[in-house]
């Protein structure tokens, strides 16, 4: 029987360069007996009502052609229904895939796993807000890495990780270790100046960082990361070991694992997979087998 396959599409990721992979990925489905129905928001809210839209149709997957932020969309339409998420990743950052074992370099391989439809529970975790409650998939940052988003956000130029590297510049310029208050599944409270805390339910974010190495998105718990006030020379000397993941080792980081973390701070909004989802406090709390994945 042929798969009703719904395909979400992202056409500005990486700029709007991944449109041209949308042509063969859609061949390659239809080659393999899906029948397909594409899916282009005007906007963010929009592409979600659609999608949502459609998941109430009941296809065999809703796809998700695009990064982590289209995948983090696409978590909200069909966490909690008997809907797989399918991953075609063609984004700047496809994280979320990677962690699933989703081919992230070859789309086309990609679109021969949806077509396989062979899917597992996975874990998704909710993050809340005095004003908004959503799912994400992967990590939630606050601090450094959060603020270095909000400055990336307000460029216009350059495009793409360069844009990101330059507010990362811009960024350590002016900042200083934030003083955090975290809740640890309601009762434990640390209380310390951090450069940043990570929350997550995947290993990795930012195309690669390897912020929390040993999450896994099916044991129904969050590991949650801290990275210690340090000086900005020593900062600069553990960063780049965030991308092999042995960062963990510093005497400035911690990482432990919980059900649900509240994070306390002034001046700091929360990023979800990449995705801005307001000030903090929030609040995150594990969802054990939330999602079905096409891996």
């Amino acid at each position: 029987m042929s798969p009703q396959l719904a395909l979400l599409v992202n056409p500005a990721a990486r700029g709007g360069r991944t449109v041209r992979l949308l042509e063969p990925v859609a061949r390659r489905l239809r080659a393999g007996g899906a029948e397909l129905s594409v899916i282009v928001g005007d906007d963010a809210a929009d592409a979600l009502e659609r999608a949502c839209t459609a998941v109430a149709e009941r296809p065999d997957a809703l796809v998700a052609f695009g990064g982590d932020g289209l995948v983090h969309l696409a978590v909200q339409a069909v966490a909690g229904t008997d809907v797989p998420l399918g991953i075609i990743p063609a984004g700047t950052g496809n994280d979320i895939a990677a962690a699933l074992g989703v081919p992230c370099d070859d789309p086309v391989a990609a679109a021969r796993t949806v077509l396989r439809m062979k899917s597992r529970l996975v874990d998704a975790a909710r993050i809340r807000t005095g004003r908004t409650e959503e799912l994400f998939a992967g990590v939630v940052a606050c601090g450094f890495d959060s603020r270095v988003n909000e400055r990336a956000n307000r460029l216009t130029w350059p495009p793409g990780t360069a844009r990101y590297l330059m507010a990362m510049v811009g960024e350590l310029r002016s900042f200083r270790p934030i003083p955090f208050r975290v809740t640890f599944d309601g009762d434990e409270v640390i209380e310390r100046e951090a450069m940043l805390v990570a929350v997550a339910n995947t290993r990795s974010y930012g195309a690669g960082m390897r912020v929390c190495p040993d999450a896994q998105p099916d044991d129904g718990l969050l590991d949650v990361m801290m990275v210690g006030a340090l000086s900005k020379g020593e900062f600069l000397r553990v960063f780049p070991s965030v991308y092999r993941g042995t960062h963990v080792g510093h005497r400035a980081v911690s990482v432990r694992r919980a059900r649900s973390v509240r994070l306390e701070a002034a001046d700091v909004v929360a990023y979800a997979d990449g995705e801005r989802v307001g000030p903090v406090p929030v609040e995150c709390e594990i969802r054990p087998g939330a999602l079905r994945v096409i891996v």
